[in-house]
Parts: C-alpha cells; sequence; structure tokens
C-alpha cells in the first residue's frame, strides 16, 4: 500500500469513530444558538485554529448569506493584536479566556477545538464559560484529553494520529455548516 492510500484508509477509520448522534446535538446547540440570537465563539491551536476559522467563515458566509436567521460567531482565533498583546503582557493560556471575558454571555455557546483535548489556553476557555453558564462543545482527539470531560458535549475522534484528527474536525464542522446551507432555505 503506498502512502496516500494508507492515509486514506487511516482517515477513514478516524471518521469512522464520530458519533453522528452528538454531531446532531451540536446542530440542535448551534440551532438554538442562532435562533436565540446567542453569541458563539470558537477556539483551538494549530491546525485547529485554523478549522475554527474555516468553520466560522462557513457560518457567517455560507449559513448566513441571505437569509432570514445569521449566526453571531467569532473565531477567537482571528485577532493576532489581542492574542500577541496577552501572550507576551500575561500568557498564553489566557489568549482566548480574556477575550471571553469582555465578550460572552450566559447561555452563550463556546467550541474548543484540541486533538490533544490538553490546550492549557482551550481548557481556561472553556471552564471559563462553564463558569459563567455557557453552553460549550469541545472537539477533541487521541483519548480526549482533559478537555472532553469539561465540556457540555463532547465530540471525540478516537485516533492518535494528528493529521487524521484534524481531518475528523473538519468534516465535523462541515457536517454542522453544510447542515444549514443545504437543508435550510436561504
Amino acid at each position: 500500500m503506498n502512502f496516500p492510500e494508507a492515509y486514506r484508509t487511516g482517515c477513514l477509520k478516524a471518521i469512522e469513530t464520530i458519533d453522528l448522534e452528538k454531531v446532531q446535538q451540536a446542530i440542535e446547540l448551534f440551532k438554538e444558538a442562532r435562533d436565540c440570537d446567542r453569541q458563539i465563539f470558537v477556539c483551538g491551536n494549530g491546525g485547529s485554529a485554523a478549522t475554527a476559522s474555516h468553520f466560522v467563515c462557513d457560518l457567517v458566509k455560507g449559513a448566513s448569506f441571505n437569509r432570514r436567521s445569521r449566526f453571531r460567531i467569532l473565531a477567537l482565533t482571528d485577532s493576532l493584536p489581542t492574542i500577541t498583546a496577552y501572550s507576551n503582557d500575561v500568557s498564553y493560556d489566557a489568549v482566548f479566556v480574556e477575550q471571553l471575558k469582555n465578550f460572552a454571555r450566559p447561555g452563550d455557546l463556546v467550541m474548543g477545538i484540541s486533538g490533544s483535548g490538553n490546550s492549557p489556553n482551550v481548557l481556561r476557555a472553556i471552564e471559563y464559560a462553564n463558569s459563567i453558564g455557557c453552553r460549550t462543545l469541545a472537539l477533541t482527539g487521541r483519548d480526549g484529553g482533559q478537555l472532553g470531560p469539561l465540556a457540555g458535549l463532547h465530540l471525540h475522534v478516537n485516533h492518535i494520529h494528528m493529521g487524521r484528527i484534524e481531518d475528523a474536525h473538519m468534516i465535523i464542522c462541515h457536517m454542522i455548516g453544510y447542515y444549514f446551507m443545504d437543508t435550510e432555505c436561504a
């Protein structure tokens, strides 16, 4: 088996670990947040930061443009000046939680993405969100780390390879986003 074939096989195994009932529950969380005019925040590091930004773009444009109901969603990963100021002056662990302290309110939805489930800044964000009464959602891999049990809803990709975990996380995000784009009328 050549490398592309082996990688694809590994991706399919990772995708098979996605709990589709939990994805449906996540869709309901996003639908409720949108319909109740709640704010949604998404965060992650590295590839998970890119997934957060991509997912937010899909909901801000694809699932909102020319539609009666629109998503109020932000990627906490997208304010580079804020992230670097907090990292330099306070701690990298504070880059997401401090933004939430400015903007999050009880009932809002906070989604943390971490392949390892152990990113300290994502953990702090979910802990804070829980403490003020936000709904929380985690996308994790490997064994779920510390993040999985912290979140109100945990979507776990039971795989050890980070690339395949990130691939599956993007598929989960597309399942959520394309639910709104493909099944709801504009």
